[in-house]
């Protein structure tokens, strides 16, 4: 991580643990906003205004954070107003690489080599973890943001014209209801499965473990009714945070991080509702499925030597 501006220790998944050894999440450190006039967002500081071709997103195909923006990014028609960098899958001792790996590419922007040079460039005396995605001003070379709820929320609403309005991910009538469901999705499953894949002990796992398979089982019998979508037909960011964590439960949380009660095909009405995700238009060039095996097992902590499964078989989802 990043003390004082200065790279001091290999990277690590551990970012804290509580009293029982369980993962605890970094809080993000850039919560600014862009805006169709450039007005504070609920968060930072004013001054970050819609413009085309003025902002850039860092991301990571393996990771489902990095992942929701990009879905937002081409949902919301942005995909030439916004440009776009990704890193490559695995964790090295530096965290996130630029490079040649297929599918990655390298920081033709601002010519870096590691992603936390980006956190220096923006604050050079930054003190923390360098994680995607990253919101970048091309104009103010500074990053806007690196919190992927609120990055996804003015993609959603803070482009004004220049985004699509086909589609709102945020409705005002139903934003109360998508409030109180990512709450409750985002504890349990979303970071559910990164507190039983990071815990430290074995009451923290155990904890993380039924927290996940008791969320999974709520969510199929949400779905068993016929609706398209968490909210019906109406597709929305709840949707968006839940598909994240689904298309990569069977490919590295069921095995990587031991969530191994049952593989996501075992629940029908979810298997179902990731493949009508996948055929939405655009959604699927979001998905890498080898960046994602190749990032979460080059995690040393959870597997030493470095070795990939070659299962599972993600035929039904056609990759």
């Amino acid at each position: 991580m990043l003390v004082n501006g200065t790279w001091t220790a290999d990277w690590h998944p551990v970012q804290a643990s509580d009293a029982k050894g369980g993962f605890v999440r970094q809080i993000s450190g850039f919560r600014n906003w862009v805006t169709p006039d450039g007005s504070p967002g609920v968060t930072g500081d004013g001054g970050f205004q819609a413009e085309a071709d003025r902002y850039h997103l860092y991301v990571a195909f393996i990771c489902p954070w990095a992942s929701r923006t990009l879905m937002a990014r081409k949902l919301k028609g942005l995909e030439s107003v916004i440009s776009v960098s990704i890193v490559e899958p695995r964790l090295l001792d530096q965290g996130w690489h630029f490079g040649d790996y297929p599918g990655a590419n390298r920081d033709e922007l601002n010519g870096t080599e590691w992603l936390h040079q980006l956190y220096t460039m923006a604050d050079p005396h930054y003190t923390g973890r360098a994680t995607v995605p990253v919101l970048w001003d091309k104009k103010r070379k500074t990053i806007v943001s690196n919190e992927s709820a609120d990055i996804v929320r003015m993609l959603n609403s803070g482009f004004g014209a220049l985004a699509s309005s086909d589609i709102d991910l945020y409705p005002a009538a139903l934003s109360a209801e998508i409030d109180q469901l990512n709450d409750e999705i985002y504890p349990k499953l979303n970071n559910g499965v990164y507190r039983a894949g990071f815990a430290t002990t074995q009451v923290s796992y155990e904890e993380a473990y039924h927290d996940v398979f008791s969320m999974l089982q709520t969510l199929e019998t949400r779905l068993s009714d016929g609706r398209q979508f968490l909210f019906g037909s109406q597709f929305t960011e709840a949707d968006i945070r839940l598909f994240v964590t689904l298309i990569r439960f069977d490919a590295a949380y069921h095995g990587v991080f031991k969530c191994n009660f049952r593989q996501l095909r075992e629940y029908p009405h979810l298997n179902s509702y990731v493949k009508r995700i996948l055929d939405i238009p655009g959604i699927r060039s979001t998905v890498n499925i080898d960046h994602i095996k190749q990032g979460y097992y080059s995690i040393k902590a959870l597997n030493p030597n470095g070795i990939v499964p070659v299962g599972p078989d993600m035929s039904d989802y056609g990759f």
